[in-house]
């Protein structure tokens, strides 16, 4: 879905996906000192496979990298989405990297 703006909400801890101005997903994080934890995924029900969980994960996965910290995925949907796209697998803490069968 190339409509999709994903925007970090930094005072609620969660990136949102946007779709003609309404929020319609979001993945909520926790902001650590050298690391951002992804706790949940969600997307509205009725947009749920459309693609909007996976582009907001990827945006979130690319800033969380170029702020120069690590992922620790703890949401199954960002833990599934970086085994499908392993090019992320260098962003995750590597004390974390295990889930991943390293």
């Amino acid at each position: 879905m190339s409509d999709i703006t994903v925007r970090n909400q930094q005072d609620k801890q969660r990136y949102e996906a946007i779709l003609n101005g309404e929020v319609v997903g979001f993945a909520e994080y926790r902001p650590l000192q050298q690391a951002v934890m992804f706790t949940h995924t969600e997307v509205n029900p009725g947009l749920e496979g459309q693609g909007i969980a996976s582009t907001l994960i990827q945006t979130a996965l690319k800033e969380t990298q170029q702020a120069g910290k690590w992922v620790i995925p703890m949401c199954p949907f960002v833990v599934g989405y970086i085994q499908k796209h392993p090019e992320h697998l260098s962003a995750v803490n590597p004390q974390h990297r295990s889930i991943f069968g390293i």
